[in-house]
């Protein structure tokens, strides 16, 4: 029936969004993806993201040959490097910068997907386990359809901790995007990065299902190379360093970290102006929003224009934390 089709349309595209937000770290400058022969190239953020979609549709993460256009955690344990790199056109004349922790980010979601079933099973397929099952945890914590943004993140930052194995833990536990800082309170910089936008891609989808979703303002901005070479291209922040921006920086370095957190806060201050400009208010205008109409596309524009291939103003090693 249609609200069990409404349903099942939200719960792929969650999947989807998972899949895609997984794949999208930084590509490096050589490779690009062609989605048919004569179409344009297609490079970082962008290629990734439709390579992504062509190679969930094919049903390469599903578990049911019946039911492509999905991912779940029997799917996802069984990707391989080569299936991945033969999907994402990767060659020797295309290479693609951490093709092999990519797969192994999938391979830790089927991982996170089977540590976490009360949140992403469902009582009537106990086996089957997909990132698209969230929808039903959050209407059954919400029975009203009404969700607050920070249940959402909450719910993400708790069961996906685990797809970056090696990173920093407190009581046992991986507390994610989460840098030390000698100048910090209590010593730590929170970002959350992938979590954050993470919860923006999947509003949409949310949505669709019936949720109604509040809070959107009180998300950061997100500290990633688009926002942050935005205000380094710009010259709104200024490396008191000429050789940060020919140093490759660790995600973990002091110098990537001070940049990040003066992105989140920059960014806090653009909102208010732009706001300011349009007469709006935060729940009309959420950053969210002034992110994916303005900064974003921006941050590409201007690295375009001033650098071949687009690449971003400094050289960061990343694990798909803080560049994409």
């Amino acid at each position: 029936d249609a609200p069990s089709a409404r349903l099942e349309r939200a719960r792929a595209r969650v999947d989807l969004a998972v899949i895609c937000m997984l794949l999208d770290a930084g590509a490096g400058p050589a490779w690009h993806y062609k989605d048919q022969p004569g179409a344009r190239s297609l490079s970082r953020s962008e290629g990734l993201s439709v390579a992504g979609l062509r190679w969930w549709a094919s049903g390469a993460l599903s578990s049911d040959p019946h039911q492509p256009c999905r991912a779940d955690a029997c799917g996802l344990e069984r990707v391989l490097t080569a299936d991945l790199g033969l999907a994402l056109q990767v060659a020797e004349a295309n290479p693609l910068v951490g093709l092999e922790a990519r797969a192994n980010r999938l391979r830790q979601l089927a991982l996170a997907l089977k540590s976490c079933p009360d949140v992403y099973g469902r009582p009537d397929a106990p086996g089957l386990l997909r990132p698209g099952h969230l929808i039903d945890t959050l209407f059954r914590l919400s029975p009203t359809g009404k969700v607050h943004v920070d249940q959402i993140l909450s719910l993400l930052l708790h069961t996906l901790g685990h797809v970056w194995p090696g990173r920093h833990e407190q009581n046992g536990q991986p507390i994610g995007d989460c840098w030390p800082h000698p100048d910090a309170p209590g010593g730590w910089l929170p970002f959350h990065q992938f979590a954050q936008s993470l919860t923006c891609s999947l509003l949409e989808p949310l949505e669709d299902a019936g949720l109604t979703v509040s809070g959107l303002d009180e998300l950061t901005g997100l500290p990633d190379c688009r926002n942050g070479g935005l205000l380094l291209d710009l010259g709104l922040l200024q490396a008191r360093d000429r050789a940060f921006h020919t140093t490759r920086w660790a995600v973990d370095a002091e110098p990537i970290v001070e940049w990040r957190a003066l992105t989140v806060a920059i960014l806090d201050h653009l909102a208010e102006a732009v706001r300011s400009e349009l007469g709006l208010a935060p729940a009309q205008l959420p950053l969210v929003r002034l992110q994916e109409g303005g900064s974003w596309a921006a941050g590409r524009q201007i690295a375009q224009a001033k650098r071949p291939g687009g690449s971003p103003p400094l050289h960061l090693d990343s694990d798909g934390t803080a560049c994409g």
